[in-house]
């Protein structure tokens, strides 16, 4: 009797202690998750009747010690707007809204005056973001026929940080806002909200979230989106990028900064940008990524490539020797060495060291067109698969010609157009001995319940062997060790391999400009056990020929700052010049 006492006071104490801990977890939720809503929801005094705030998730940076920093957030305020027939004086209401709100969106003299005089219409938005303050000031003024609305907007603290990369919301084909560029397009399904959160099944919620917490990127939940961009670091970028676009006067310039071994991008940018929080008057051009949507001729950076092909293929090896001659001629075509000079008999690594257009063109023969056609097809034959909207498509048509010459020039980075992002990631192949990762900007979401979901980036793409693609690391630690900068470059204490790139732009009319040029510089540290990969360009430089002057400084300033900045530990000795 008194165990079946004892039973039943312990199942009514579970009952009781469950019924606790669930309606702590629905305080948690309703104070925390969803309280900003709740807020919201509460000063509907200053909301029209029949309008909804803008509701969407957060995208954050991520600082080198995983603390999350605002990128994309919502900020409240309030809009104004009219109603033309209790409009009494519209000069006045004009004067007194332009004078309450001098930092609000809002429209012109002559658009208000146009606005007031629609009398057939009840409702008319003249002004946006309006601060607090403000909004409350200008409704104590009560003026008849001006309303003082409650609204949100999206809002960029860092304005132009990354700005092409963050992406824009506004109105599509639709009457909702949603992302229209960079990552607010690509996960506008788990940034948007449906408005109904706070009338959601408590249990479904609770209980749907549980579960397997690695996801693929398209089967992401509703939540805010977690960046690999490392806020300072992307600063440091976009301050450097700009500072080589504006000395040389170049079209345009950029860069990218990406973990080879996961794919993480750290940073990426290109010059000329635009602010986030003003977009009134820009070039709508802006708004694209030319890291992902554009192609160009990269000139000598393809060389390692072409070089760690051969490697793998067992078609030469390091030791392997050509008589250079300066200049050959392919199927009527002259290629020569960018000097016009004549080597003798090399080895391999004089091509990547000296640059040397007939070296590489003289391992494209030996590699033949299948096997040359093979590997660049597996490196730059498919997207990428970045998580940014309009990835481009690499332009490798020589490749399907029977001339050896469109084989000779692609093998130096000349005839075949990529996008960067494509380019990054097959050198970073060689940085990963052999294995090239997928790029992305995301890693995480963080569902509105307080789960992060990790994205699954793991997929992987064999190119090289381990042997290859550290034969071909050699010639290019050997390149920043002996030659960048006459061997002033070398750091005594850090293996770093690198590699410029220079090529002739078109002319549009089927040839190159033998004054204009395309500026690339790669190179990646510790170069035997890389934590970063660096890639800059930048476009028609004036008055100045070779990437080595335009981009090598910047590259090294890039190196040192992230070895400080991330304490990256040293991996050689101060008289070694590859691990022992």
């Amino acid at each position: 009797m008194r165990a079946q006492f004892r039973f039943r006071i312990r199942l009514i104490l579970g009952v009781v202690v469950c019924a606790a801990l669930l309606i702590l977890l629905r305080l948690y939720f309703i104070q925390i998750v969803y309280g900003d809503d709740y807020a919201q929801k509460a000063d509907r005094q200053f909301a029209s009747g029949g309008s909804g705030l803008f509701d969407r998730g957060s995208i954050y940076f991520t600082r080198k010690d995983g603390t999350p920093i605002s990128a994309a957030t919502l900020s409240s305020g309030f809009l104004v707007a009219i109603n033309p027939q209790t409009l009494g004086d519209p000069e006045a209401a004009y004067a007194a809204i332009s004078s309450a709100a001098p930092s609000a969106v809002m429209i012109s003299h002559d658009a208000f005056l146009a606005a007031a005089a629609k009398r057939t219409q009840v409702y008319i938005e003249v002004a946006h973001h309006l601060s607090d303050g403000d909004g409350k000031a200008l409704a104590a003024k009560a003026i008849p026929g001006v309303q003082i609305l409650r609204e949100r907007w999206r809002y960029y603290p860092g304005g132009e940080l990354a700005a092409q990369s963050i992406g824009t919301v506004s109105f599509g084909s639709g009457d909702a806002l949603a992302g229209q560029t960079g990552l607010e397009a690509s996960y506008d399904g788990t940034l948007s909200r449906s408005g109904d959160a706070l009338y959601k099944n408590f249990f479904a919620e609770l209980f749907s979230n549980v579960g397997n917490l690695l996801v693929s990127a398209k089967d992401a939940r509703e939540g805010d989106v977690v960046t690999t961009i490392e806020p300072e670091v992307q600063t440091r970028l976009e301050h450097d990028i700009a500072k080589v676009n504006a000395q040389y006067s170049s079209r345009e310039s950029g860069g990218i900064i990406m973990d080879p071994a996961t794919g993480a991008i750290i940073a990426l940018t290109t010059f000329p940008a635009f602010d986030e929080n003003n977009r009134q008057d820009i070039d709508p051009a802006l708004l694209g990524n030319p890291l992902v949507e554009h192609v160009y001729e990269f000139g000598s950076i393809m060389k390692p490539l072409t070089m760690t092909s051969a490697l793998d293929a067992g078609v030469i090896t390091p030791e392997t020797t050509y008589d250079d001659t300066g200049c050959i001629i392919v199927n009527m075509a002259k290629i020569c060495n960018w000097d016009l000079k004549a080597r003798g008999v090399i080895p391999m690594r004089q091509i990547i060291e000296q640059s040397l257009n007939v070296g590489a063109s003289w391992v494209a023969t030996q590699l033949g067109q299948e096997k040359f056609r093979e590997y660049f097809t597996k490196m730059f034959g498919q997207k990428t698969g970045i998580d940014l909207p309009s990835e481009g498509h690499a332009l490798l048509g020589n490749l399907s010609k029977p001339q050896q010459v469109g084989y000779d020039t692609a093998s130096f980075g000349q005839g075949v157009a990529i996008t960067p992002i494509q380019m990054i990631r097959a050198e970073g192949a060689i940085a990963n001995g052999g294995v090239m990762v997928e790029p992305h900007l995301v890693n995480a979401i963080q569902l509105n319940s307080g789960i992060t979901r990790s994205l699954d980036w793991s997929q992987t793409t064999p190119i090289f062997s381990a042997e290859a693609a550290r034969e071909t690391t050699d010639m290019m630690v050997a390149l920043v060790d002996e030659k960048l900068q006459n061997g002033k470059a070398k750091i005594p204490t850090m293996s770093v391999a690198a590699k410029t790139g220079t090529a002739q732009l078109t002319d549009g009319h089927g040839g190159y400009y033998s004054n204009r040029f395309f500026h690339s510089f790669v190179g990646f540290f510790p170069a035997y056990n890389p934590r970063f990969i660096i890639l800059l360009y930048t476009n028609d430089p004036q008055h100045v020929t070779y990437a080595s002057e335009t981009l090598d400084s910047t590259f090294l300033d890039l190196v040192h700052f992230l070895i400080d900045y991330y304490a990256v530990p040293p991996d050689r000795g101060l008289a070694t010049t590859t691990p022992a």
